[in-house]
C-alpha cells in the first residue's frame, strides 16, 4: 500500500513513545529499539487521542516495514474514526492499494458513526466494483446509514440482497431492519421483520419499541413492552430510554405500567430515571416527578442536564421554589452553565413560582438568548400583571435583532390583556398581522376577546368574535363567558352559552359561570335549572385544590379538607384570622362559593376554600417574614381575593397565589393586581 502522512512533526528515538499510550505505558527500558507491529498495535488498541495518533501514525509512515502492514492500517482507520476523524480515516482508505472487505466494512462504520451518512452509502455501493461481496458485519452497518438518512429506496434494497444471500436470519442484520423501517415510517414492516427472526434479543424488541415510540404510538410501543414480558423477557434501561420520544399525553392505565416496569428493572440507569420523571412531567403528574427526583437522589444517581430540563418545569407547576433554587445551585456548582436549554428552564421556573427577580437575573446574564429566553421572560412579566414592563421587553427583543414569533405575540398580547392595556394590545395585533403576515391563531383571538372583555367592552368582543376569519372555539366562548360574569352581561352571556352547549356539552367550569351570572342577575330559577341540568348529565365540578412548598415537601390542600395531620390547629387559626379579618370590616362574598360549591348560601364554604387552608398552614410552618407561594388549579374567587388580602395585613407576609389565570403578588393588604383580573 502507499501511506500518507497525517502533516505532523516526525521525532527519531523509541523512547519518545514513551507518551503515546493513553493509558500507564511501559518503562522506558522496555521500549524496543525498533518499532514493530505488536508494539504500535497494542497502543492503537488503546485509541488514543488524536494528537499521540498522529505522532504515531507518522512515526509508521517513516517506517519501511510498518508502513505497508495491512493490520496497523485497519487500526489506524479505527483510531481516527473514534476520534471523530472521518477525513483522515478515507486518506488511509483511499492510499491502500490491496484492499479486503474489511477496509471497506471500517471505512463504513467510520462514516456511520460520524452520521457521514450519504458517504457511508457511497463507500458501499464501490464495494461490488472492487470484486468484493458485502457481509454480515458490513449490512448492519449501511442499514443505520439507511435509518440515519430515511433512505428507504437503498434499504429495501438492502433487505432484498441479504435475504439473496439467506443473511436475513441474521441477528444484528435483523435488528438494522428493524431500525431502519421504523425510521422511515413503515412500522408494519418492522414489525414482520421482528416476528419473522427466529432468534431474537432483547435489542430487536427495545429497536420495536423505539419505532413505535418514535412515531409517537405510545399505546402500541407498551404493546411491545407486554409481549416482551410474556416471552419473558425482562425489559431493561434500553427498553425504558426507548420509550422516551412519546412519553406524552397518555392514559393513565399506560402510566401505571411504565412506573411498574421501571421499579422492576434489576438496573435502573440515569436514562431511565431521566424517561420516569420525563412520563410524569409530560402528563401533568408534578408531584410524582419531584417525588421520584427525591428518591433518585436518595438513590445515589446524579441528575444530568436533561434530568434538570425535565425537573425544572415540575418545580415551577408545583411553586417548589426550595427545590428549584437547590437544583440552581447545582447547576452553578457542577458549572453546567452557558446552557440555552438550562437556562430557559430556569427562567420558566423562576417565573412559575412569581420570582420575577431571580427569573430576570438568569435572563441576565445568559451569554446568548433565543426566542424561547425572550418569550419565557415577557411572558413572566404578564402573569404578574406587569404589563408595561412585558411592552417594554418585547420592544427590547425586536432591538436585538429577533423577529418575534407566533408564541411571542402570545405573551405579549396576554400581558396586555392581565395589564388592561388595551391600546397597547389592539398595536401589536395589528403589528402581528400587518407587518409579520402571521395568521392569527385561537390562541391570539382568545387574547383579543379577553383584553377586550376585561376592559368591559363584552359587545366589542362578542363583535370581534362574529368577524373573526375562523370558527369560534371553546375557549373564545368561554373566553367571553368569563367577561360576561365578571361585568354581569347577561344576554351576551346567554349567547355565549348557548353556543358553549354546542361545542362542549359537558364543560363544569362553564356551567358554572353561568350559574353565577344567573345569580348576579336575581335569577335563582335559572340558577336551580342550571344546577339541575348539571346533576341529570352527571356533571360534577372540578374540586379546588392548592398546593404549598414547606421544606422541600409539596403539601396539597382541597377545599374544606381535614385529611392533614395539623387540620386541628389550621382550622383554629383559620379562625383566629376570620374574626380579625371581621374586625377589619370583613363581609363573606358569598356568590362566590358560585365558584366551587353547591351550596352557595353558607358562609362556611367560602372559609375552607383550599387556598385559605394552606395560606394558614404555611403560617403555621414558616418563620415570620418568610414569603408563602400557592399554585390553585382554578381561578381564584373575589372572596379569597379579599380574604388573603386581608390576611396579608394581618399576618405580615407576603402571599403569592398562582391560579390559573395569573400570579397575584398580596402584600400589605394590596394586590398586585389592582383587583384586575
Amino acid at each position: 500500500m502507499r501511506a500518507i502522512t497525517p502533516h505532523c512533526r516526525h521525532f527519531s528515538t523509541a523512547n519518545q513513545l514513551k507518551n503515546l499510550a493513553s493509558s500507564s505505558p511501559p518503562k522506558p527500558e522496555f521500549y524496543p529499539p525498533i518499532l514493530n507491529e505488536d508494539f504500535c498495535g497494542k497502543i492503537l488498541d488503546r485509541y488514543p487521542d488524536i494528537k499521540t495518533l498522529k505522532k504515531l501514525h507518522s512515526k509508521i509512515f517513516n517506517d519501511q516495514h510498518l508502513r505497508f502492514n495491512l493490520s496497523l492500517a485497519i487500526k489506524l482507520m479505527r483510531a481516527y474514526a473514534v476520534c471523530r476523524e472521518p477525513t483522515l480515516t478515507r486518506h488511509i482508505f483511499d492510499e491502500i492499494t490491496e484492499k479486503n472487505i474489511v477496509f471497506f466494512n471500517v471505512m463504513i462504520r467510520s462514516y456511520v458513526n460520524n452520521r457521514c451518512y450519504h458517504d457511508a452509502l457511497l463507500i458501499y455501493k464501490e464495494i461490488s466494483s472492487h470484486g468484493f461481496s458485502p457481509d454480515h458485519y458490513t449490512y448492519p452497518c449501511v442499514l443505520k446509514a439507511c435509518s440515519g438518512s430515511d433512505n428507504l429506496r437503498v434499504g429495501l434494497q438492502i433487505h432484498s440482497a441479504v435475504v439473496k444471500v439467506g443473511l436475513d436470519l441474521n441477528l444484528f442484520i435483523g435488528n438494522g431492519l428493524i431500525s431502519m423501517y421504523s425510521k422511515c415510517r413503515c412500522l408494519v414492516q418492522a414489525r414482520r421483520v421482528l416476528h419473522e427472526m427466529p432468534i431474537r434479543d432483547v435489542v430487536s424488541w427495545n429497536s420495536m419499541v423505539s419505532g413505535y415510540a418514535q412515531n409517537g404510538c405510545f399505546d402500541k410501543a407498551l404493546d411491545v413492552c407486554r409481549e416482551m414480558e410474556l416471552l419473558r423477557i425482562k425489559p431493561d434501561a434500553g427498553t425504558m430510554s426507548s420509550l422516551l420520544p412519546a412519553v406524552t399525553n397518555t392514559c393513565s392505565d399506560n402510566i401505571l405500567y411504565v412506573t411498574e416496569m421501571f421499579w422492576k428493572l434489576a438496573r435502573k440507569s440515569l436514562v431511565s430515571w431521566n424517561v420516569m420523571i420525563a412520563v410524569f412531567v409530560n402528563n401533568s403528574l408534578s408531584s410524582e416527578a419531584v417525588d421520584l427526583y427525591s428518591q433518585m437522589e436518595a438513590y445515589g444517581i446524579q441528575p444530568d442536564t436533561f434530568t434538570i430540563a425535565s425537573i425544572l418545569p415540575a418545580c415551577g407547576d408545583l411553586s417548589a421554589i426550595f427545590l428549584g433554587r437547590q437544583i440552581h445551585e447545582y447547576i452553578e456548582r457542577k458549572k453546567l452553565l452557558p446552557n440555552l436549554s438550562l437556562e430557559n428552564a430556569l427562567i420558566d421556573m423562576y417565573a412559575k413560582c412569581g420570582c420575577l427577580q431571580e427569573a430576570k437575573a438568569v435572563f441576565d446574564q445568559m451569554k446568548f438568548r433565543d426566542i424561547v429566553s425572550w418569550t419565557s421572560m415577557i411572558s413572566a412579566y404578564g402573569m404578574s400583571g406587569q404589563g408595561y414592563s412585558a411592552v417594554a421587553l418585547f420592544s427590547e427583543m425586536q432591538n436585538s435583532g429577533l423577529t418575534p414569533d407566533s408564541i411571542s405575540f402570545v405573551s405579549v398580547l396576554s400581558a396586555c390583556s392581565h395589564a388592561g392595556l388595551l391600546d397597547q394590545g389592539w398595536y401589536f395585533f395589528n403589528l402581528m398581522t400587518d407587518l409579520h403576515k402571521i395568521l392569527p391563531r385561537v390562541e391570539h383571538f382568545a387574547c383579543m376577546v379577553d383584553l377586550l372583555g376585561r376592559s368591559g367592552q363584552v359587545e366589542e368582543a362578542y363583535n370581534f368574535i362574529r368577524q373573526m376569519p375562523i370558527e369560534p372555539t371553546e375557549r373564545i366562548w368561554g373566553t367571553l363567558l368569563g367577561a360576561c360574569w365578571m361585568h354581569s352581561n347577561m344576554n351576551i352571556g346567554l349567547l355565549a352559552a348557548d353556543h358553549l352547549s354546542q361545542l362542549a356539552p359537558d364543560p363544569s367550569g362553564y356551567y358554572v359561570l353561568l350559574s353565577n351570572i344567573y345569580a348576579k342577575a336575581g335569577r335563582w330559577d335559572d340558577v336551580t335549572t342550571v344546577r339541575s341540568i348539571m346533576k341529570s348529565k352527571g356533571i360534577k365540578k372540578m374540586a379546588g385544590a392548592s398546593n404549598t412548598e414547606i421544606n422541600n415537601q409539596v403539601y396539597t390542600f382541597l377545599a374544606g379538607d381535614q385529611s392533614h395531620p395539623q387540620s386541628k390547629a389550621i382550622y383554629e387559626k383559620l379562625d383566629f384570622l376570620l374574626g380579625k379579618m371581621k374586625e377589619a370590616g370583613y363581609i363573606p362574598e358569598t356568590h362566590s362559593a358560585l365558584h366551587d360549591v353547591e351550596e352557595e348560601d353558607k358562609e362556611c364554604h367560602l372559609a375552607v376554600h383550599s387556598e385559605k387552608l394552606a395560606i394558614v398552614f404555611a403560617i403555621l410552618n414558616t418563620k415570620r417574614g418568610t414569603p408563602i407561594r400557592i399554585t390553585k388549579n382554578l381561578r381564584i374567587c373575589g372572596d379569597c381575593h379579599i380574604a388573603v388580602k386581608l390576611i396579608s395585613q394581618i399576618a405580615e407576609r407576603e402571599i403569592i397565589v398562582r391560579d390559573t389565570y395569573r400570579f397575584h403578588h398580596f402584600q400589605n393588604g394590596v394586590c398586585s393586581c389592582g383587583d384586575y383580573w
